[in-house]
């Protein structure tokens, strides 16, 4: 059975909009005697209402200024143009809102370019996935690389970390067939200190890998029986207890 109170507490965080239905004054009269009427009691229903994303065009307009008498008078003429925000991606369409939102979309919510380009489309903007594709690398490249470098220094200061790799195979890679076989290799902290998980791309699983991202790092290493992880200085590794179990459980 549903416990009472249950729907007050997945709406509690939600804004409320409150619509009132009432009389208009001169109808609020009984129709009997013709005295006036009071308000005796209120029935109450709620509901969700969704708005959907909209889409509009942010034009910035830069005003540049200069004094007239100096133009006629004076040997210079002081300009002054009134600063504004930079660009998120100089000479695109996007915007740290428009960029933001196609990523979440993408890697929160699991939607591919092509599907959000035709939700685009129906919005009325004509946003390829290629155009949306150049916007994830560059703010990938320009703007989420400092976030990841910072989360990294702090990463590699912690004293237990973990460390996997798993396969991946990507298309269309410049000088690789699509049917190579790449790792994802994740690496993340314990839970001590601050939940952080960082991914680092590469197309082989060579112990290069893992000895160049840990360089900096000192401390205990959780990882399962791969080898490649033994090359990596100053660190103790140290066994998983999920894979030890396996093999009991294989043996059982």
């Amino acid at each position: 059975k549903k416990s009472q109170g249950q729907r007050q507490e997945k709406l509690e965080n939600l804004p409320v909009e409150v619509i009132h239905y009432t009389l208009p004054e001169q109808e609020q009269t009984c129709s009997c005697c013709r005295g006036t009427l009071h308000d005796m009691s209120t029935e109450v229903r709620e509901e969700l209402k969704i708005i959907p994303p909209q889409v509009k065009v942010i034009r910035h307009i830069r005003h540049t200024y200069a004094c007239r008498h100096c133009e006629r008078h004076a040997t210079q003429t002081p300009i002054l143009t009134v600063p504004a925000p930079k660009a998120v991606f100089p000479k695109s369409l996007a915007s740290p809102s428009a960029m933001a939102y196609i990523m979440c979309q993408k890697y929160l919510d699991a939607q591919p370019l092509y599907r959000q380009e035709q939700q685009f489309k129906r919005l009325g903007v004509a946003l390829s996935r290629q155009t949306m594709a150049n916007w994830l690398l560059y703010g990938a490249n320009h703007w989420l690389q400092l976030i990841y470098n910072r989360m990294k220094a702090k990463l590699v200061q912690q004293d237990i970390l973990h460390a996997d790799e798993s396969t991946l195979q990507v298309l269309k890679e410049p000088g690789r067939p699509a049917t190579s076989t790449s790792y994802l290799w994740l690496y993340r902290t314990g839970h001590v200190g601050p939940p952080i998980v960082l991914y680092d791309y590469q197309t082989t699983r060579a112990s290069k890998h893992p000895v160049r991202f840990l360089a900096d790092y000192k401390g205990y290493l959780q990882v399962d029986g791969y080898a490649g992880y033994h090359a990596i200085k100053n660190v103790t590794l140290v066994g998983c207890w999920a894979h030890a179990r396996r093999k009991f459980s294989e043996a059982l």
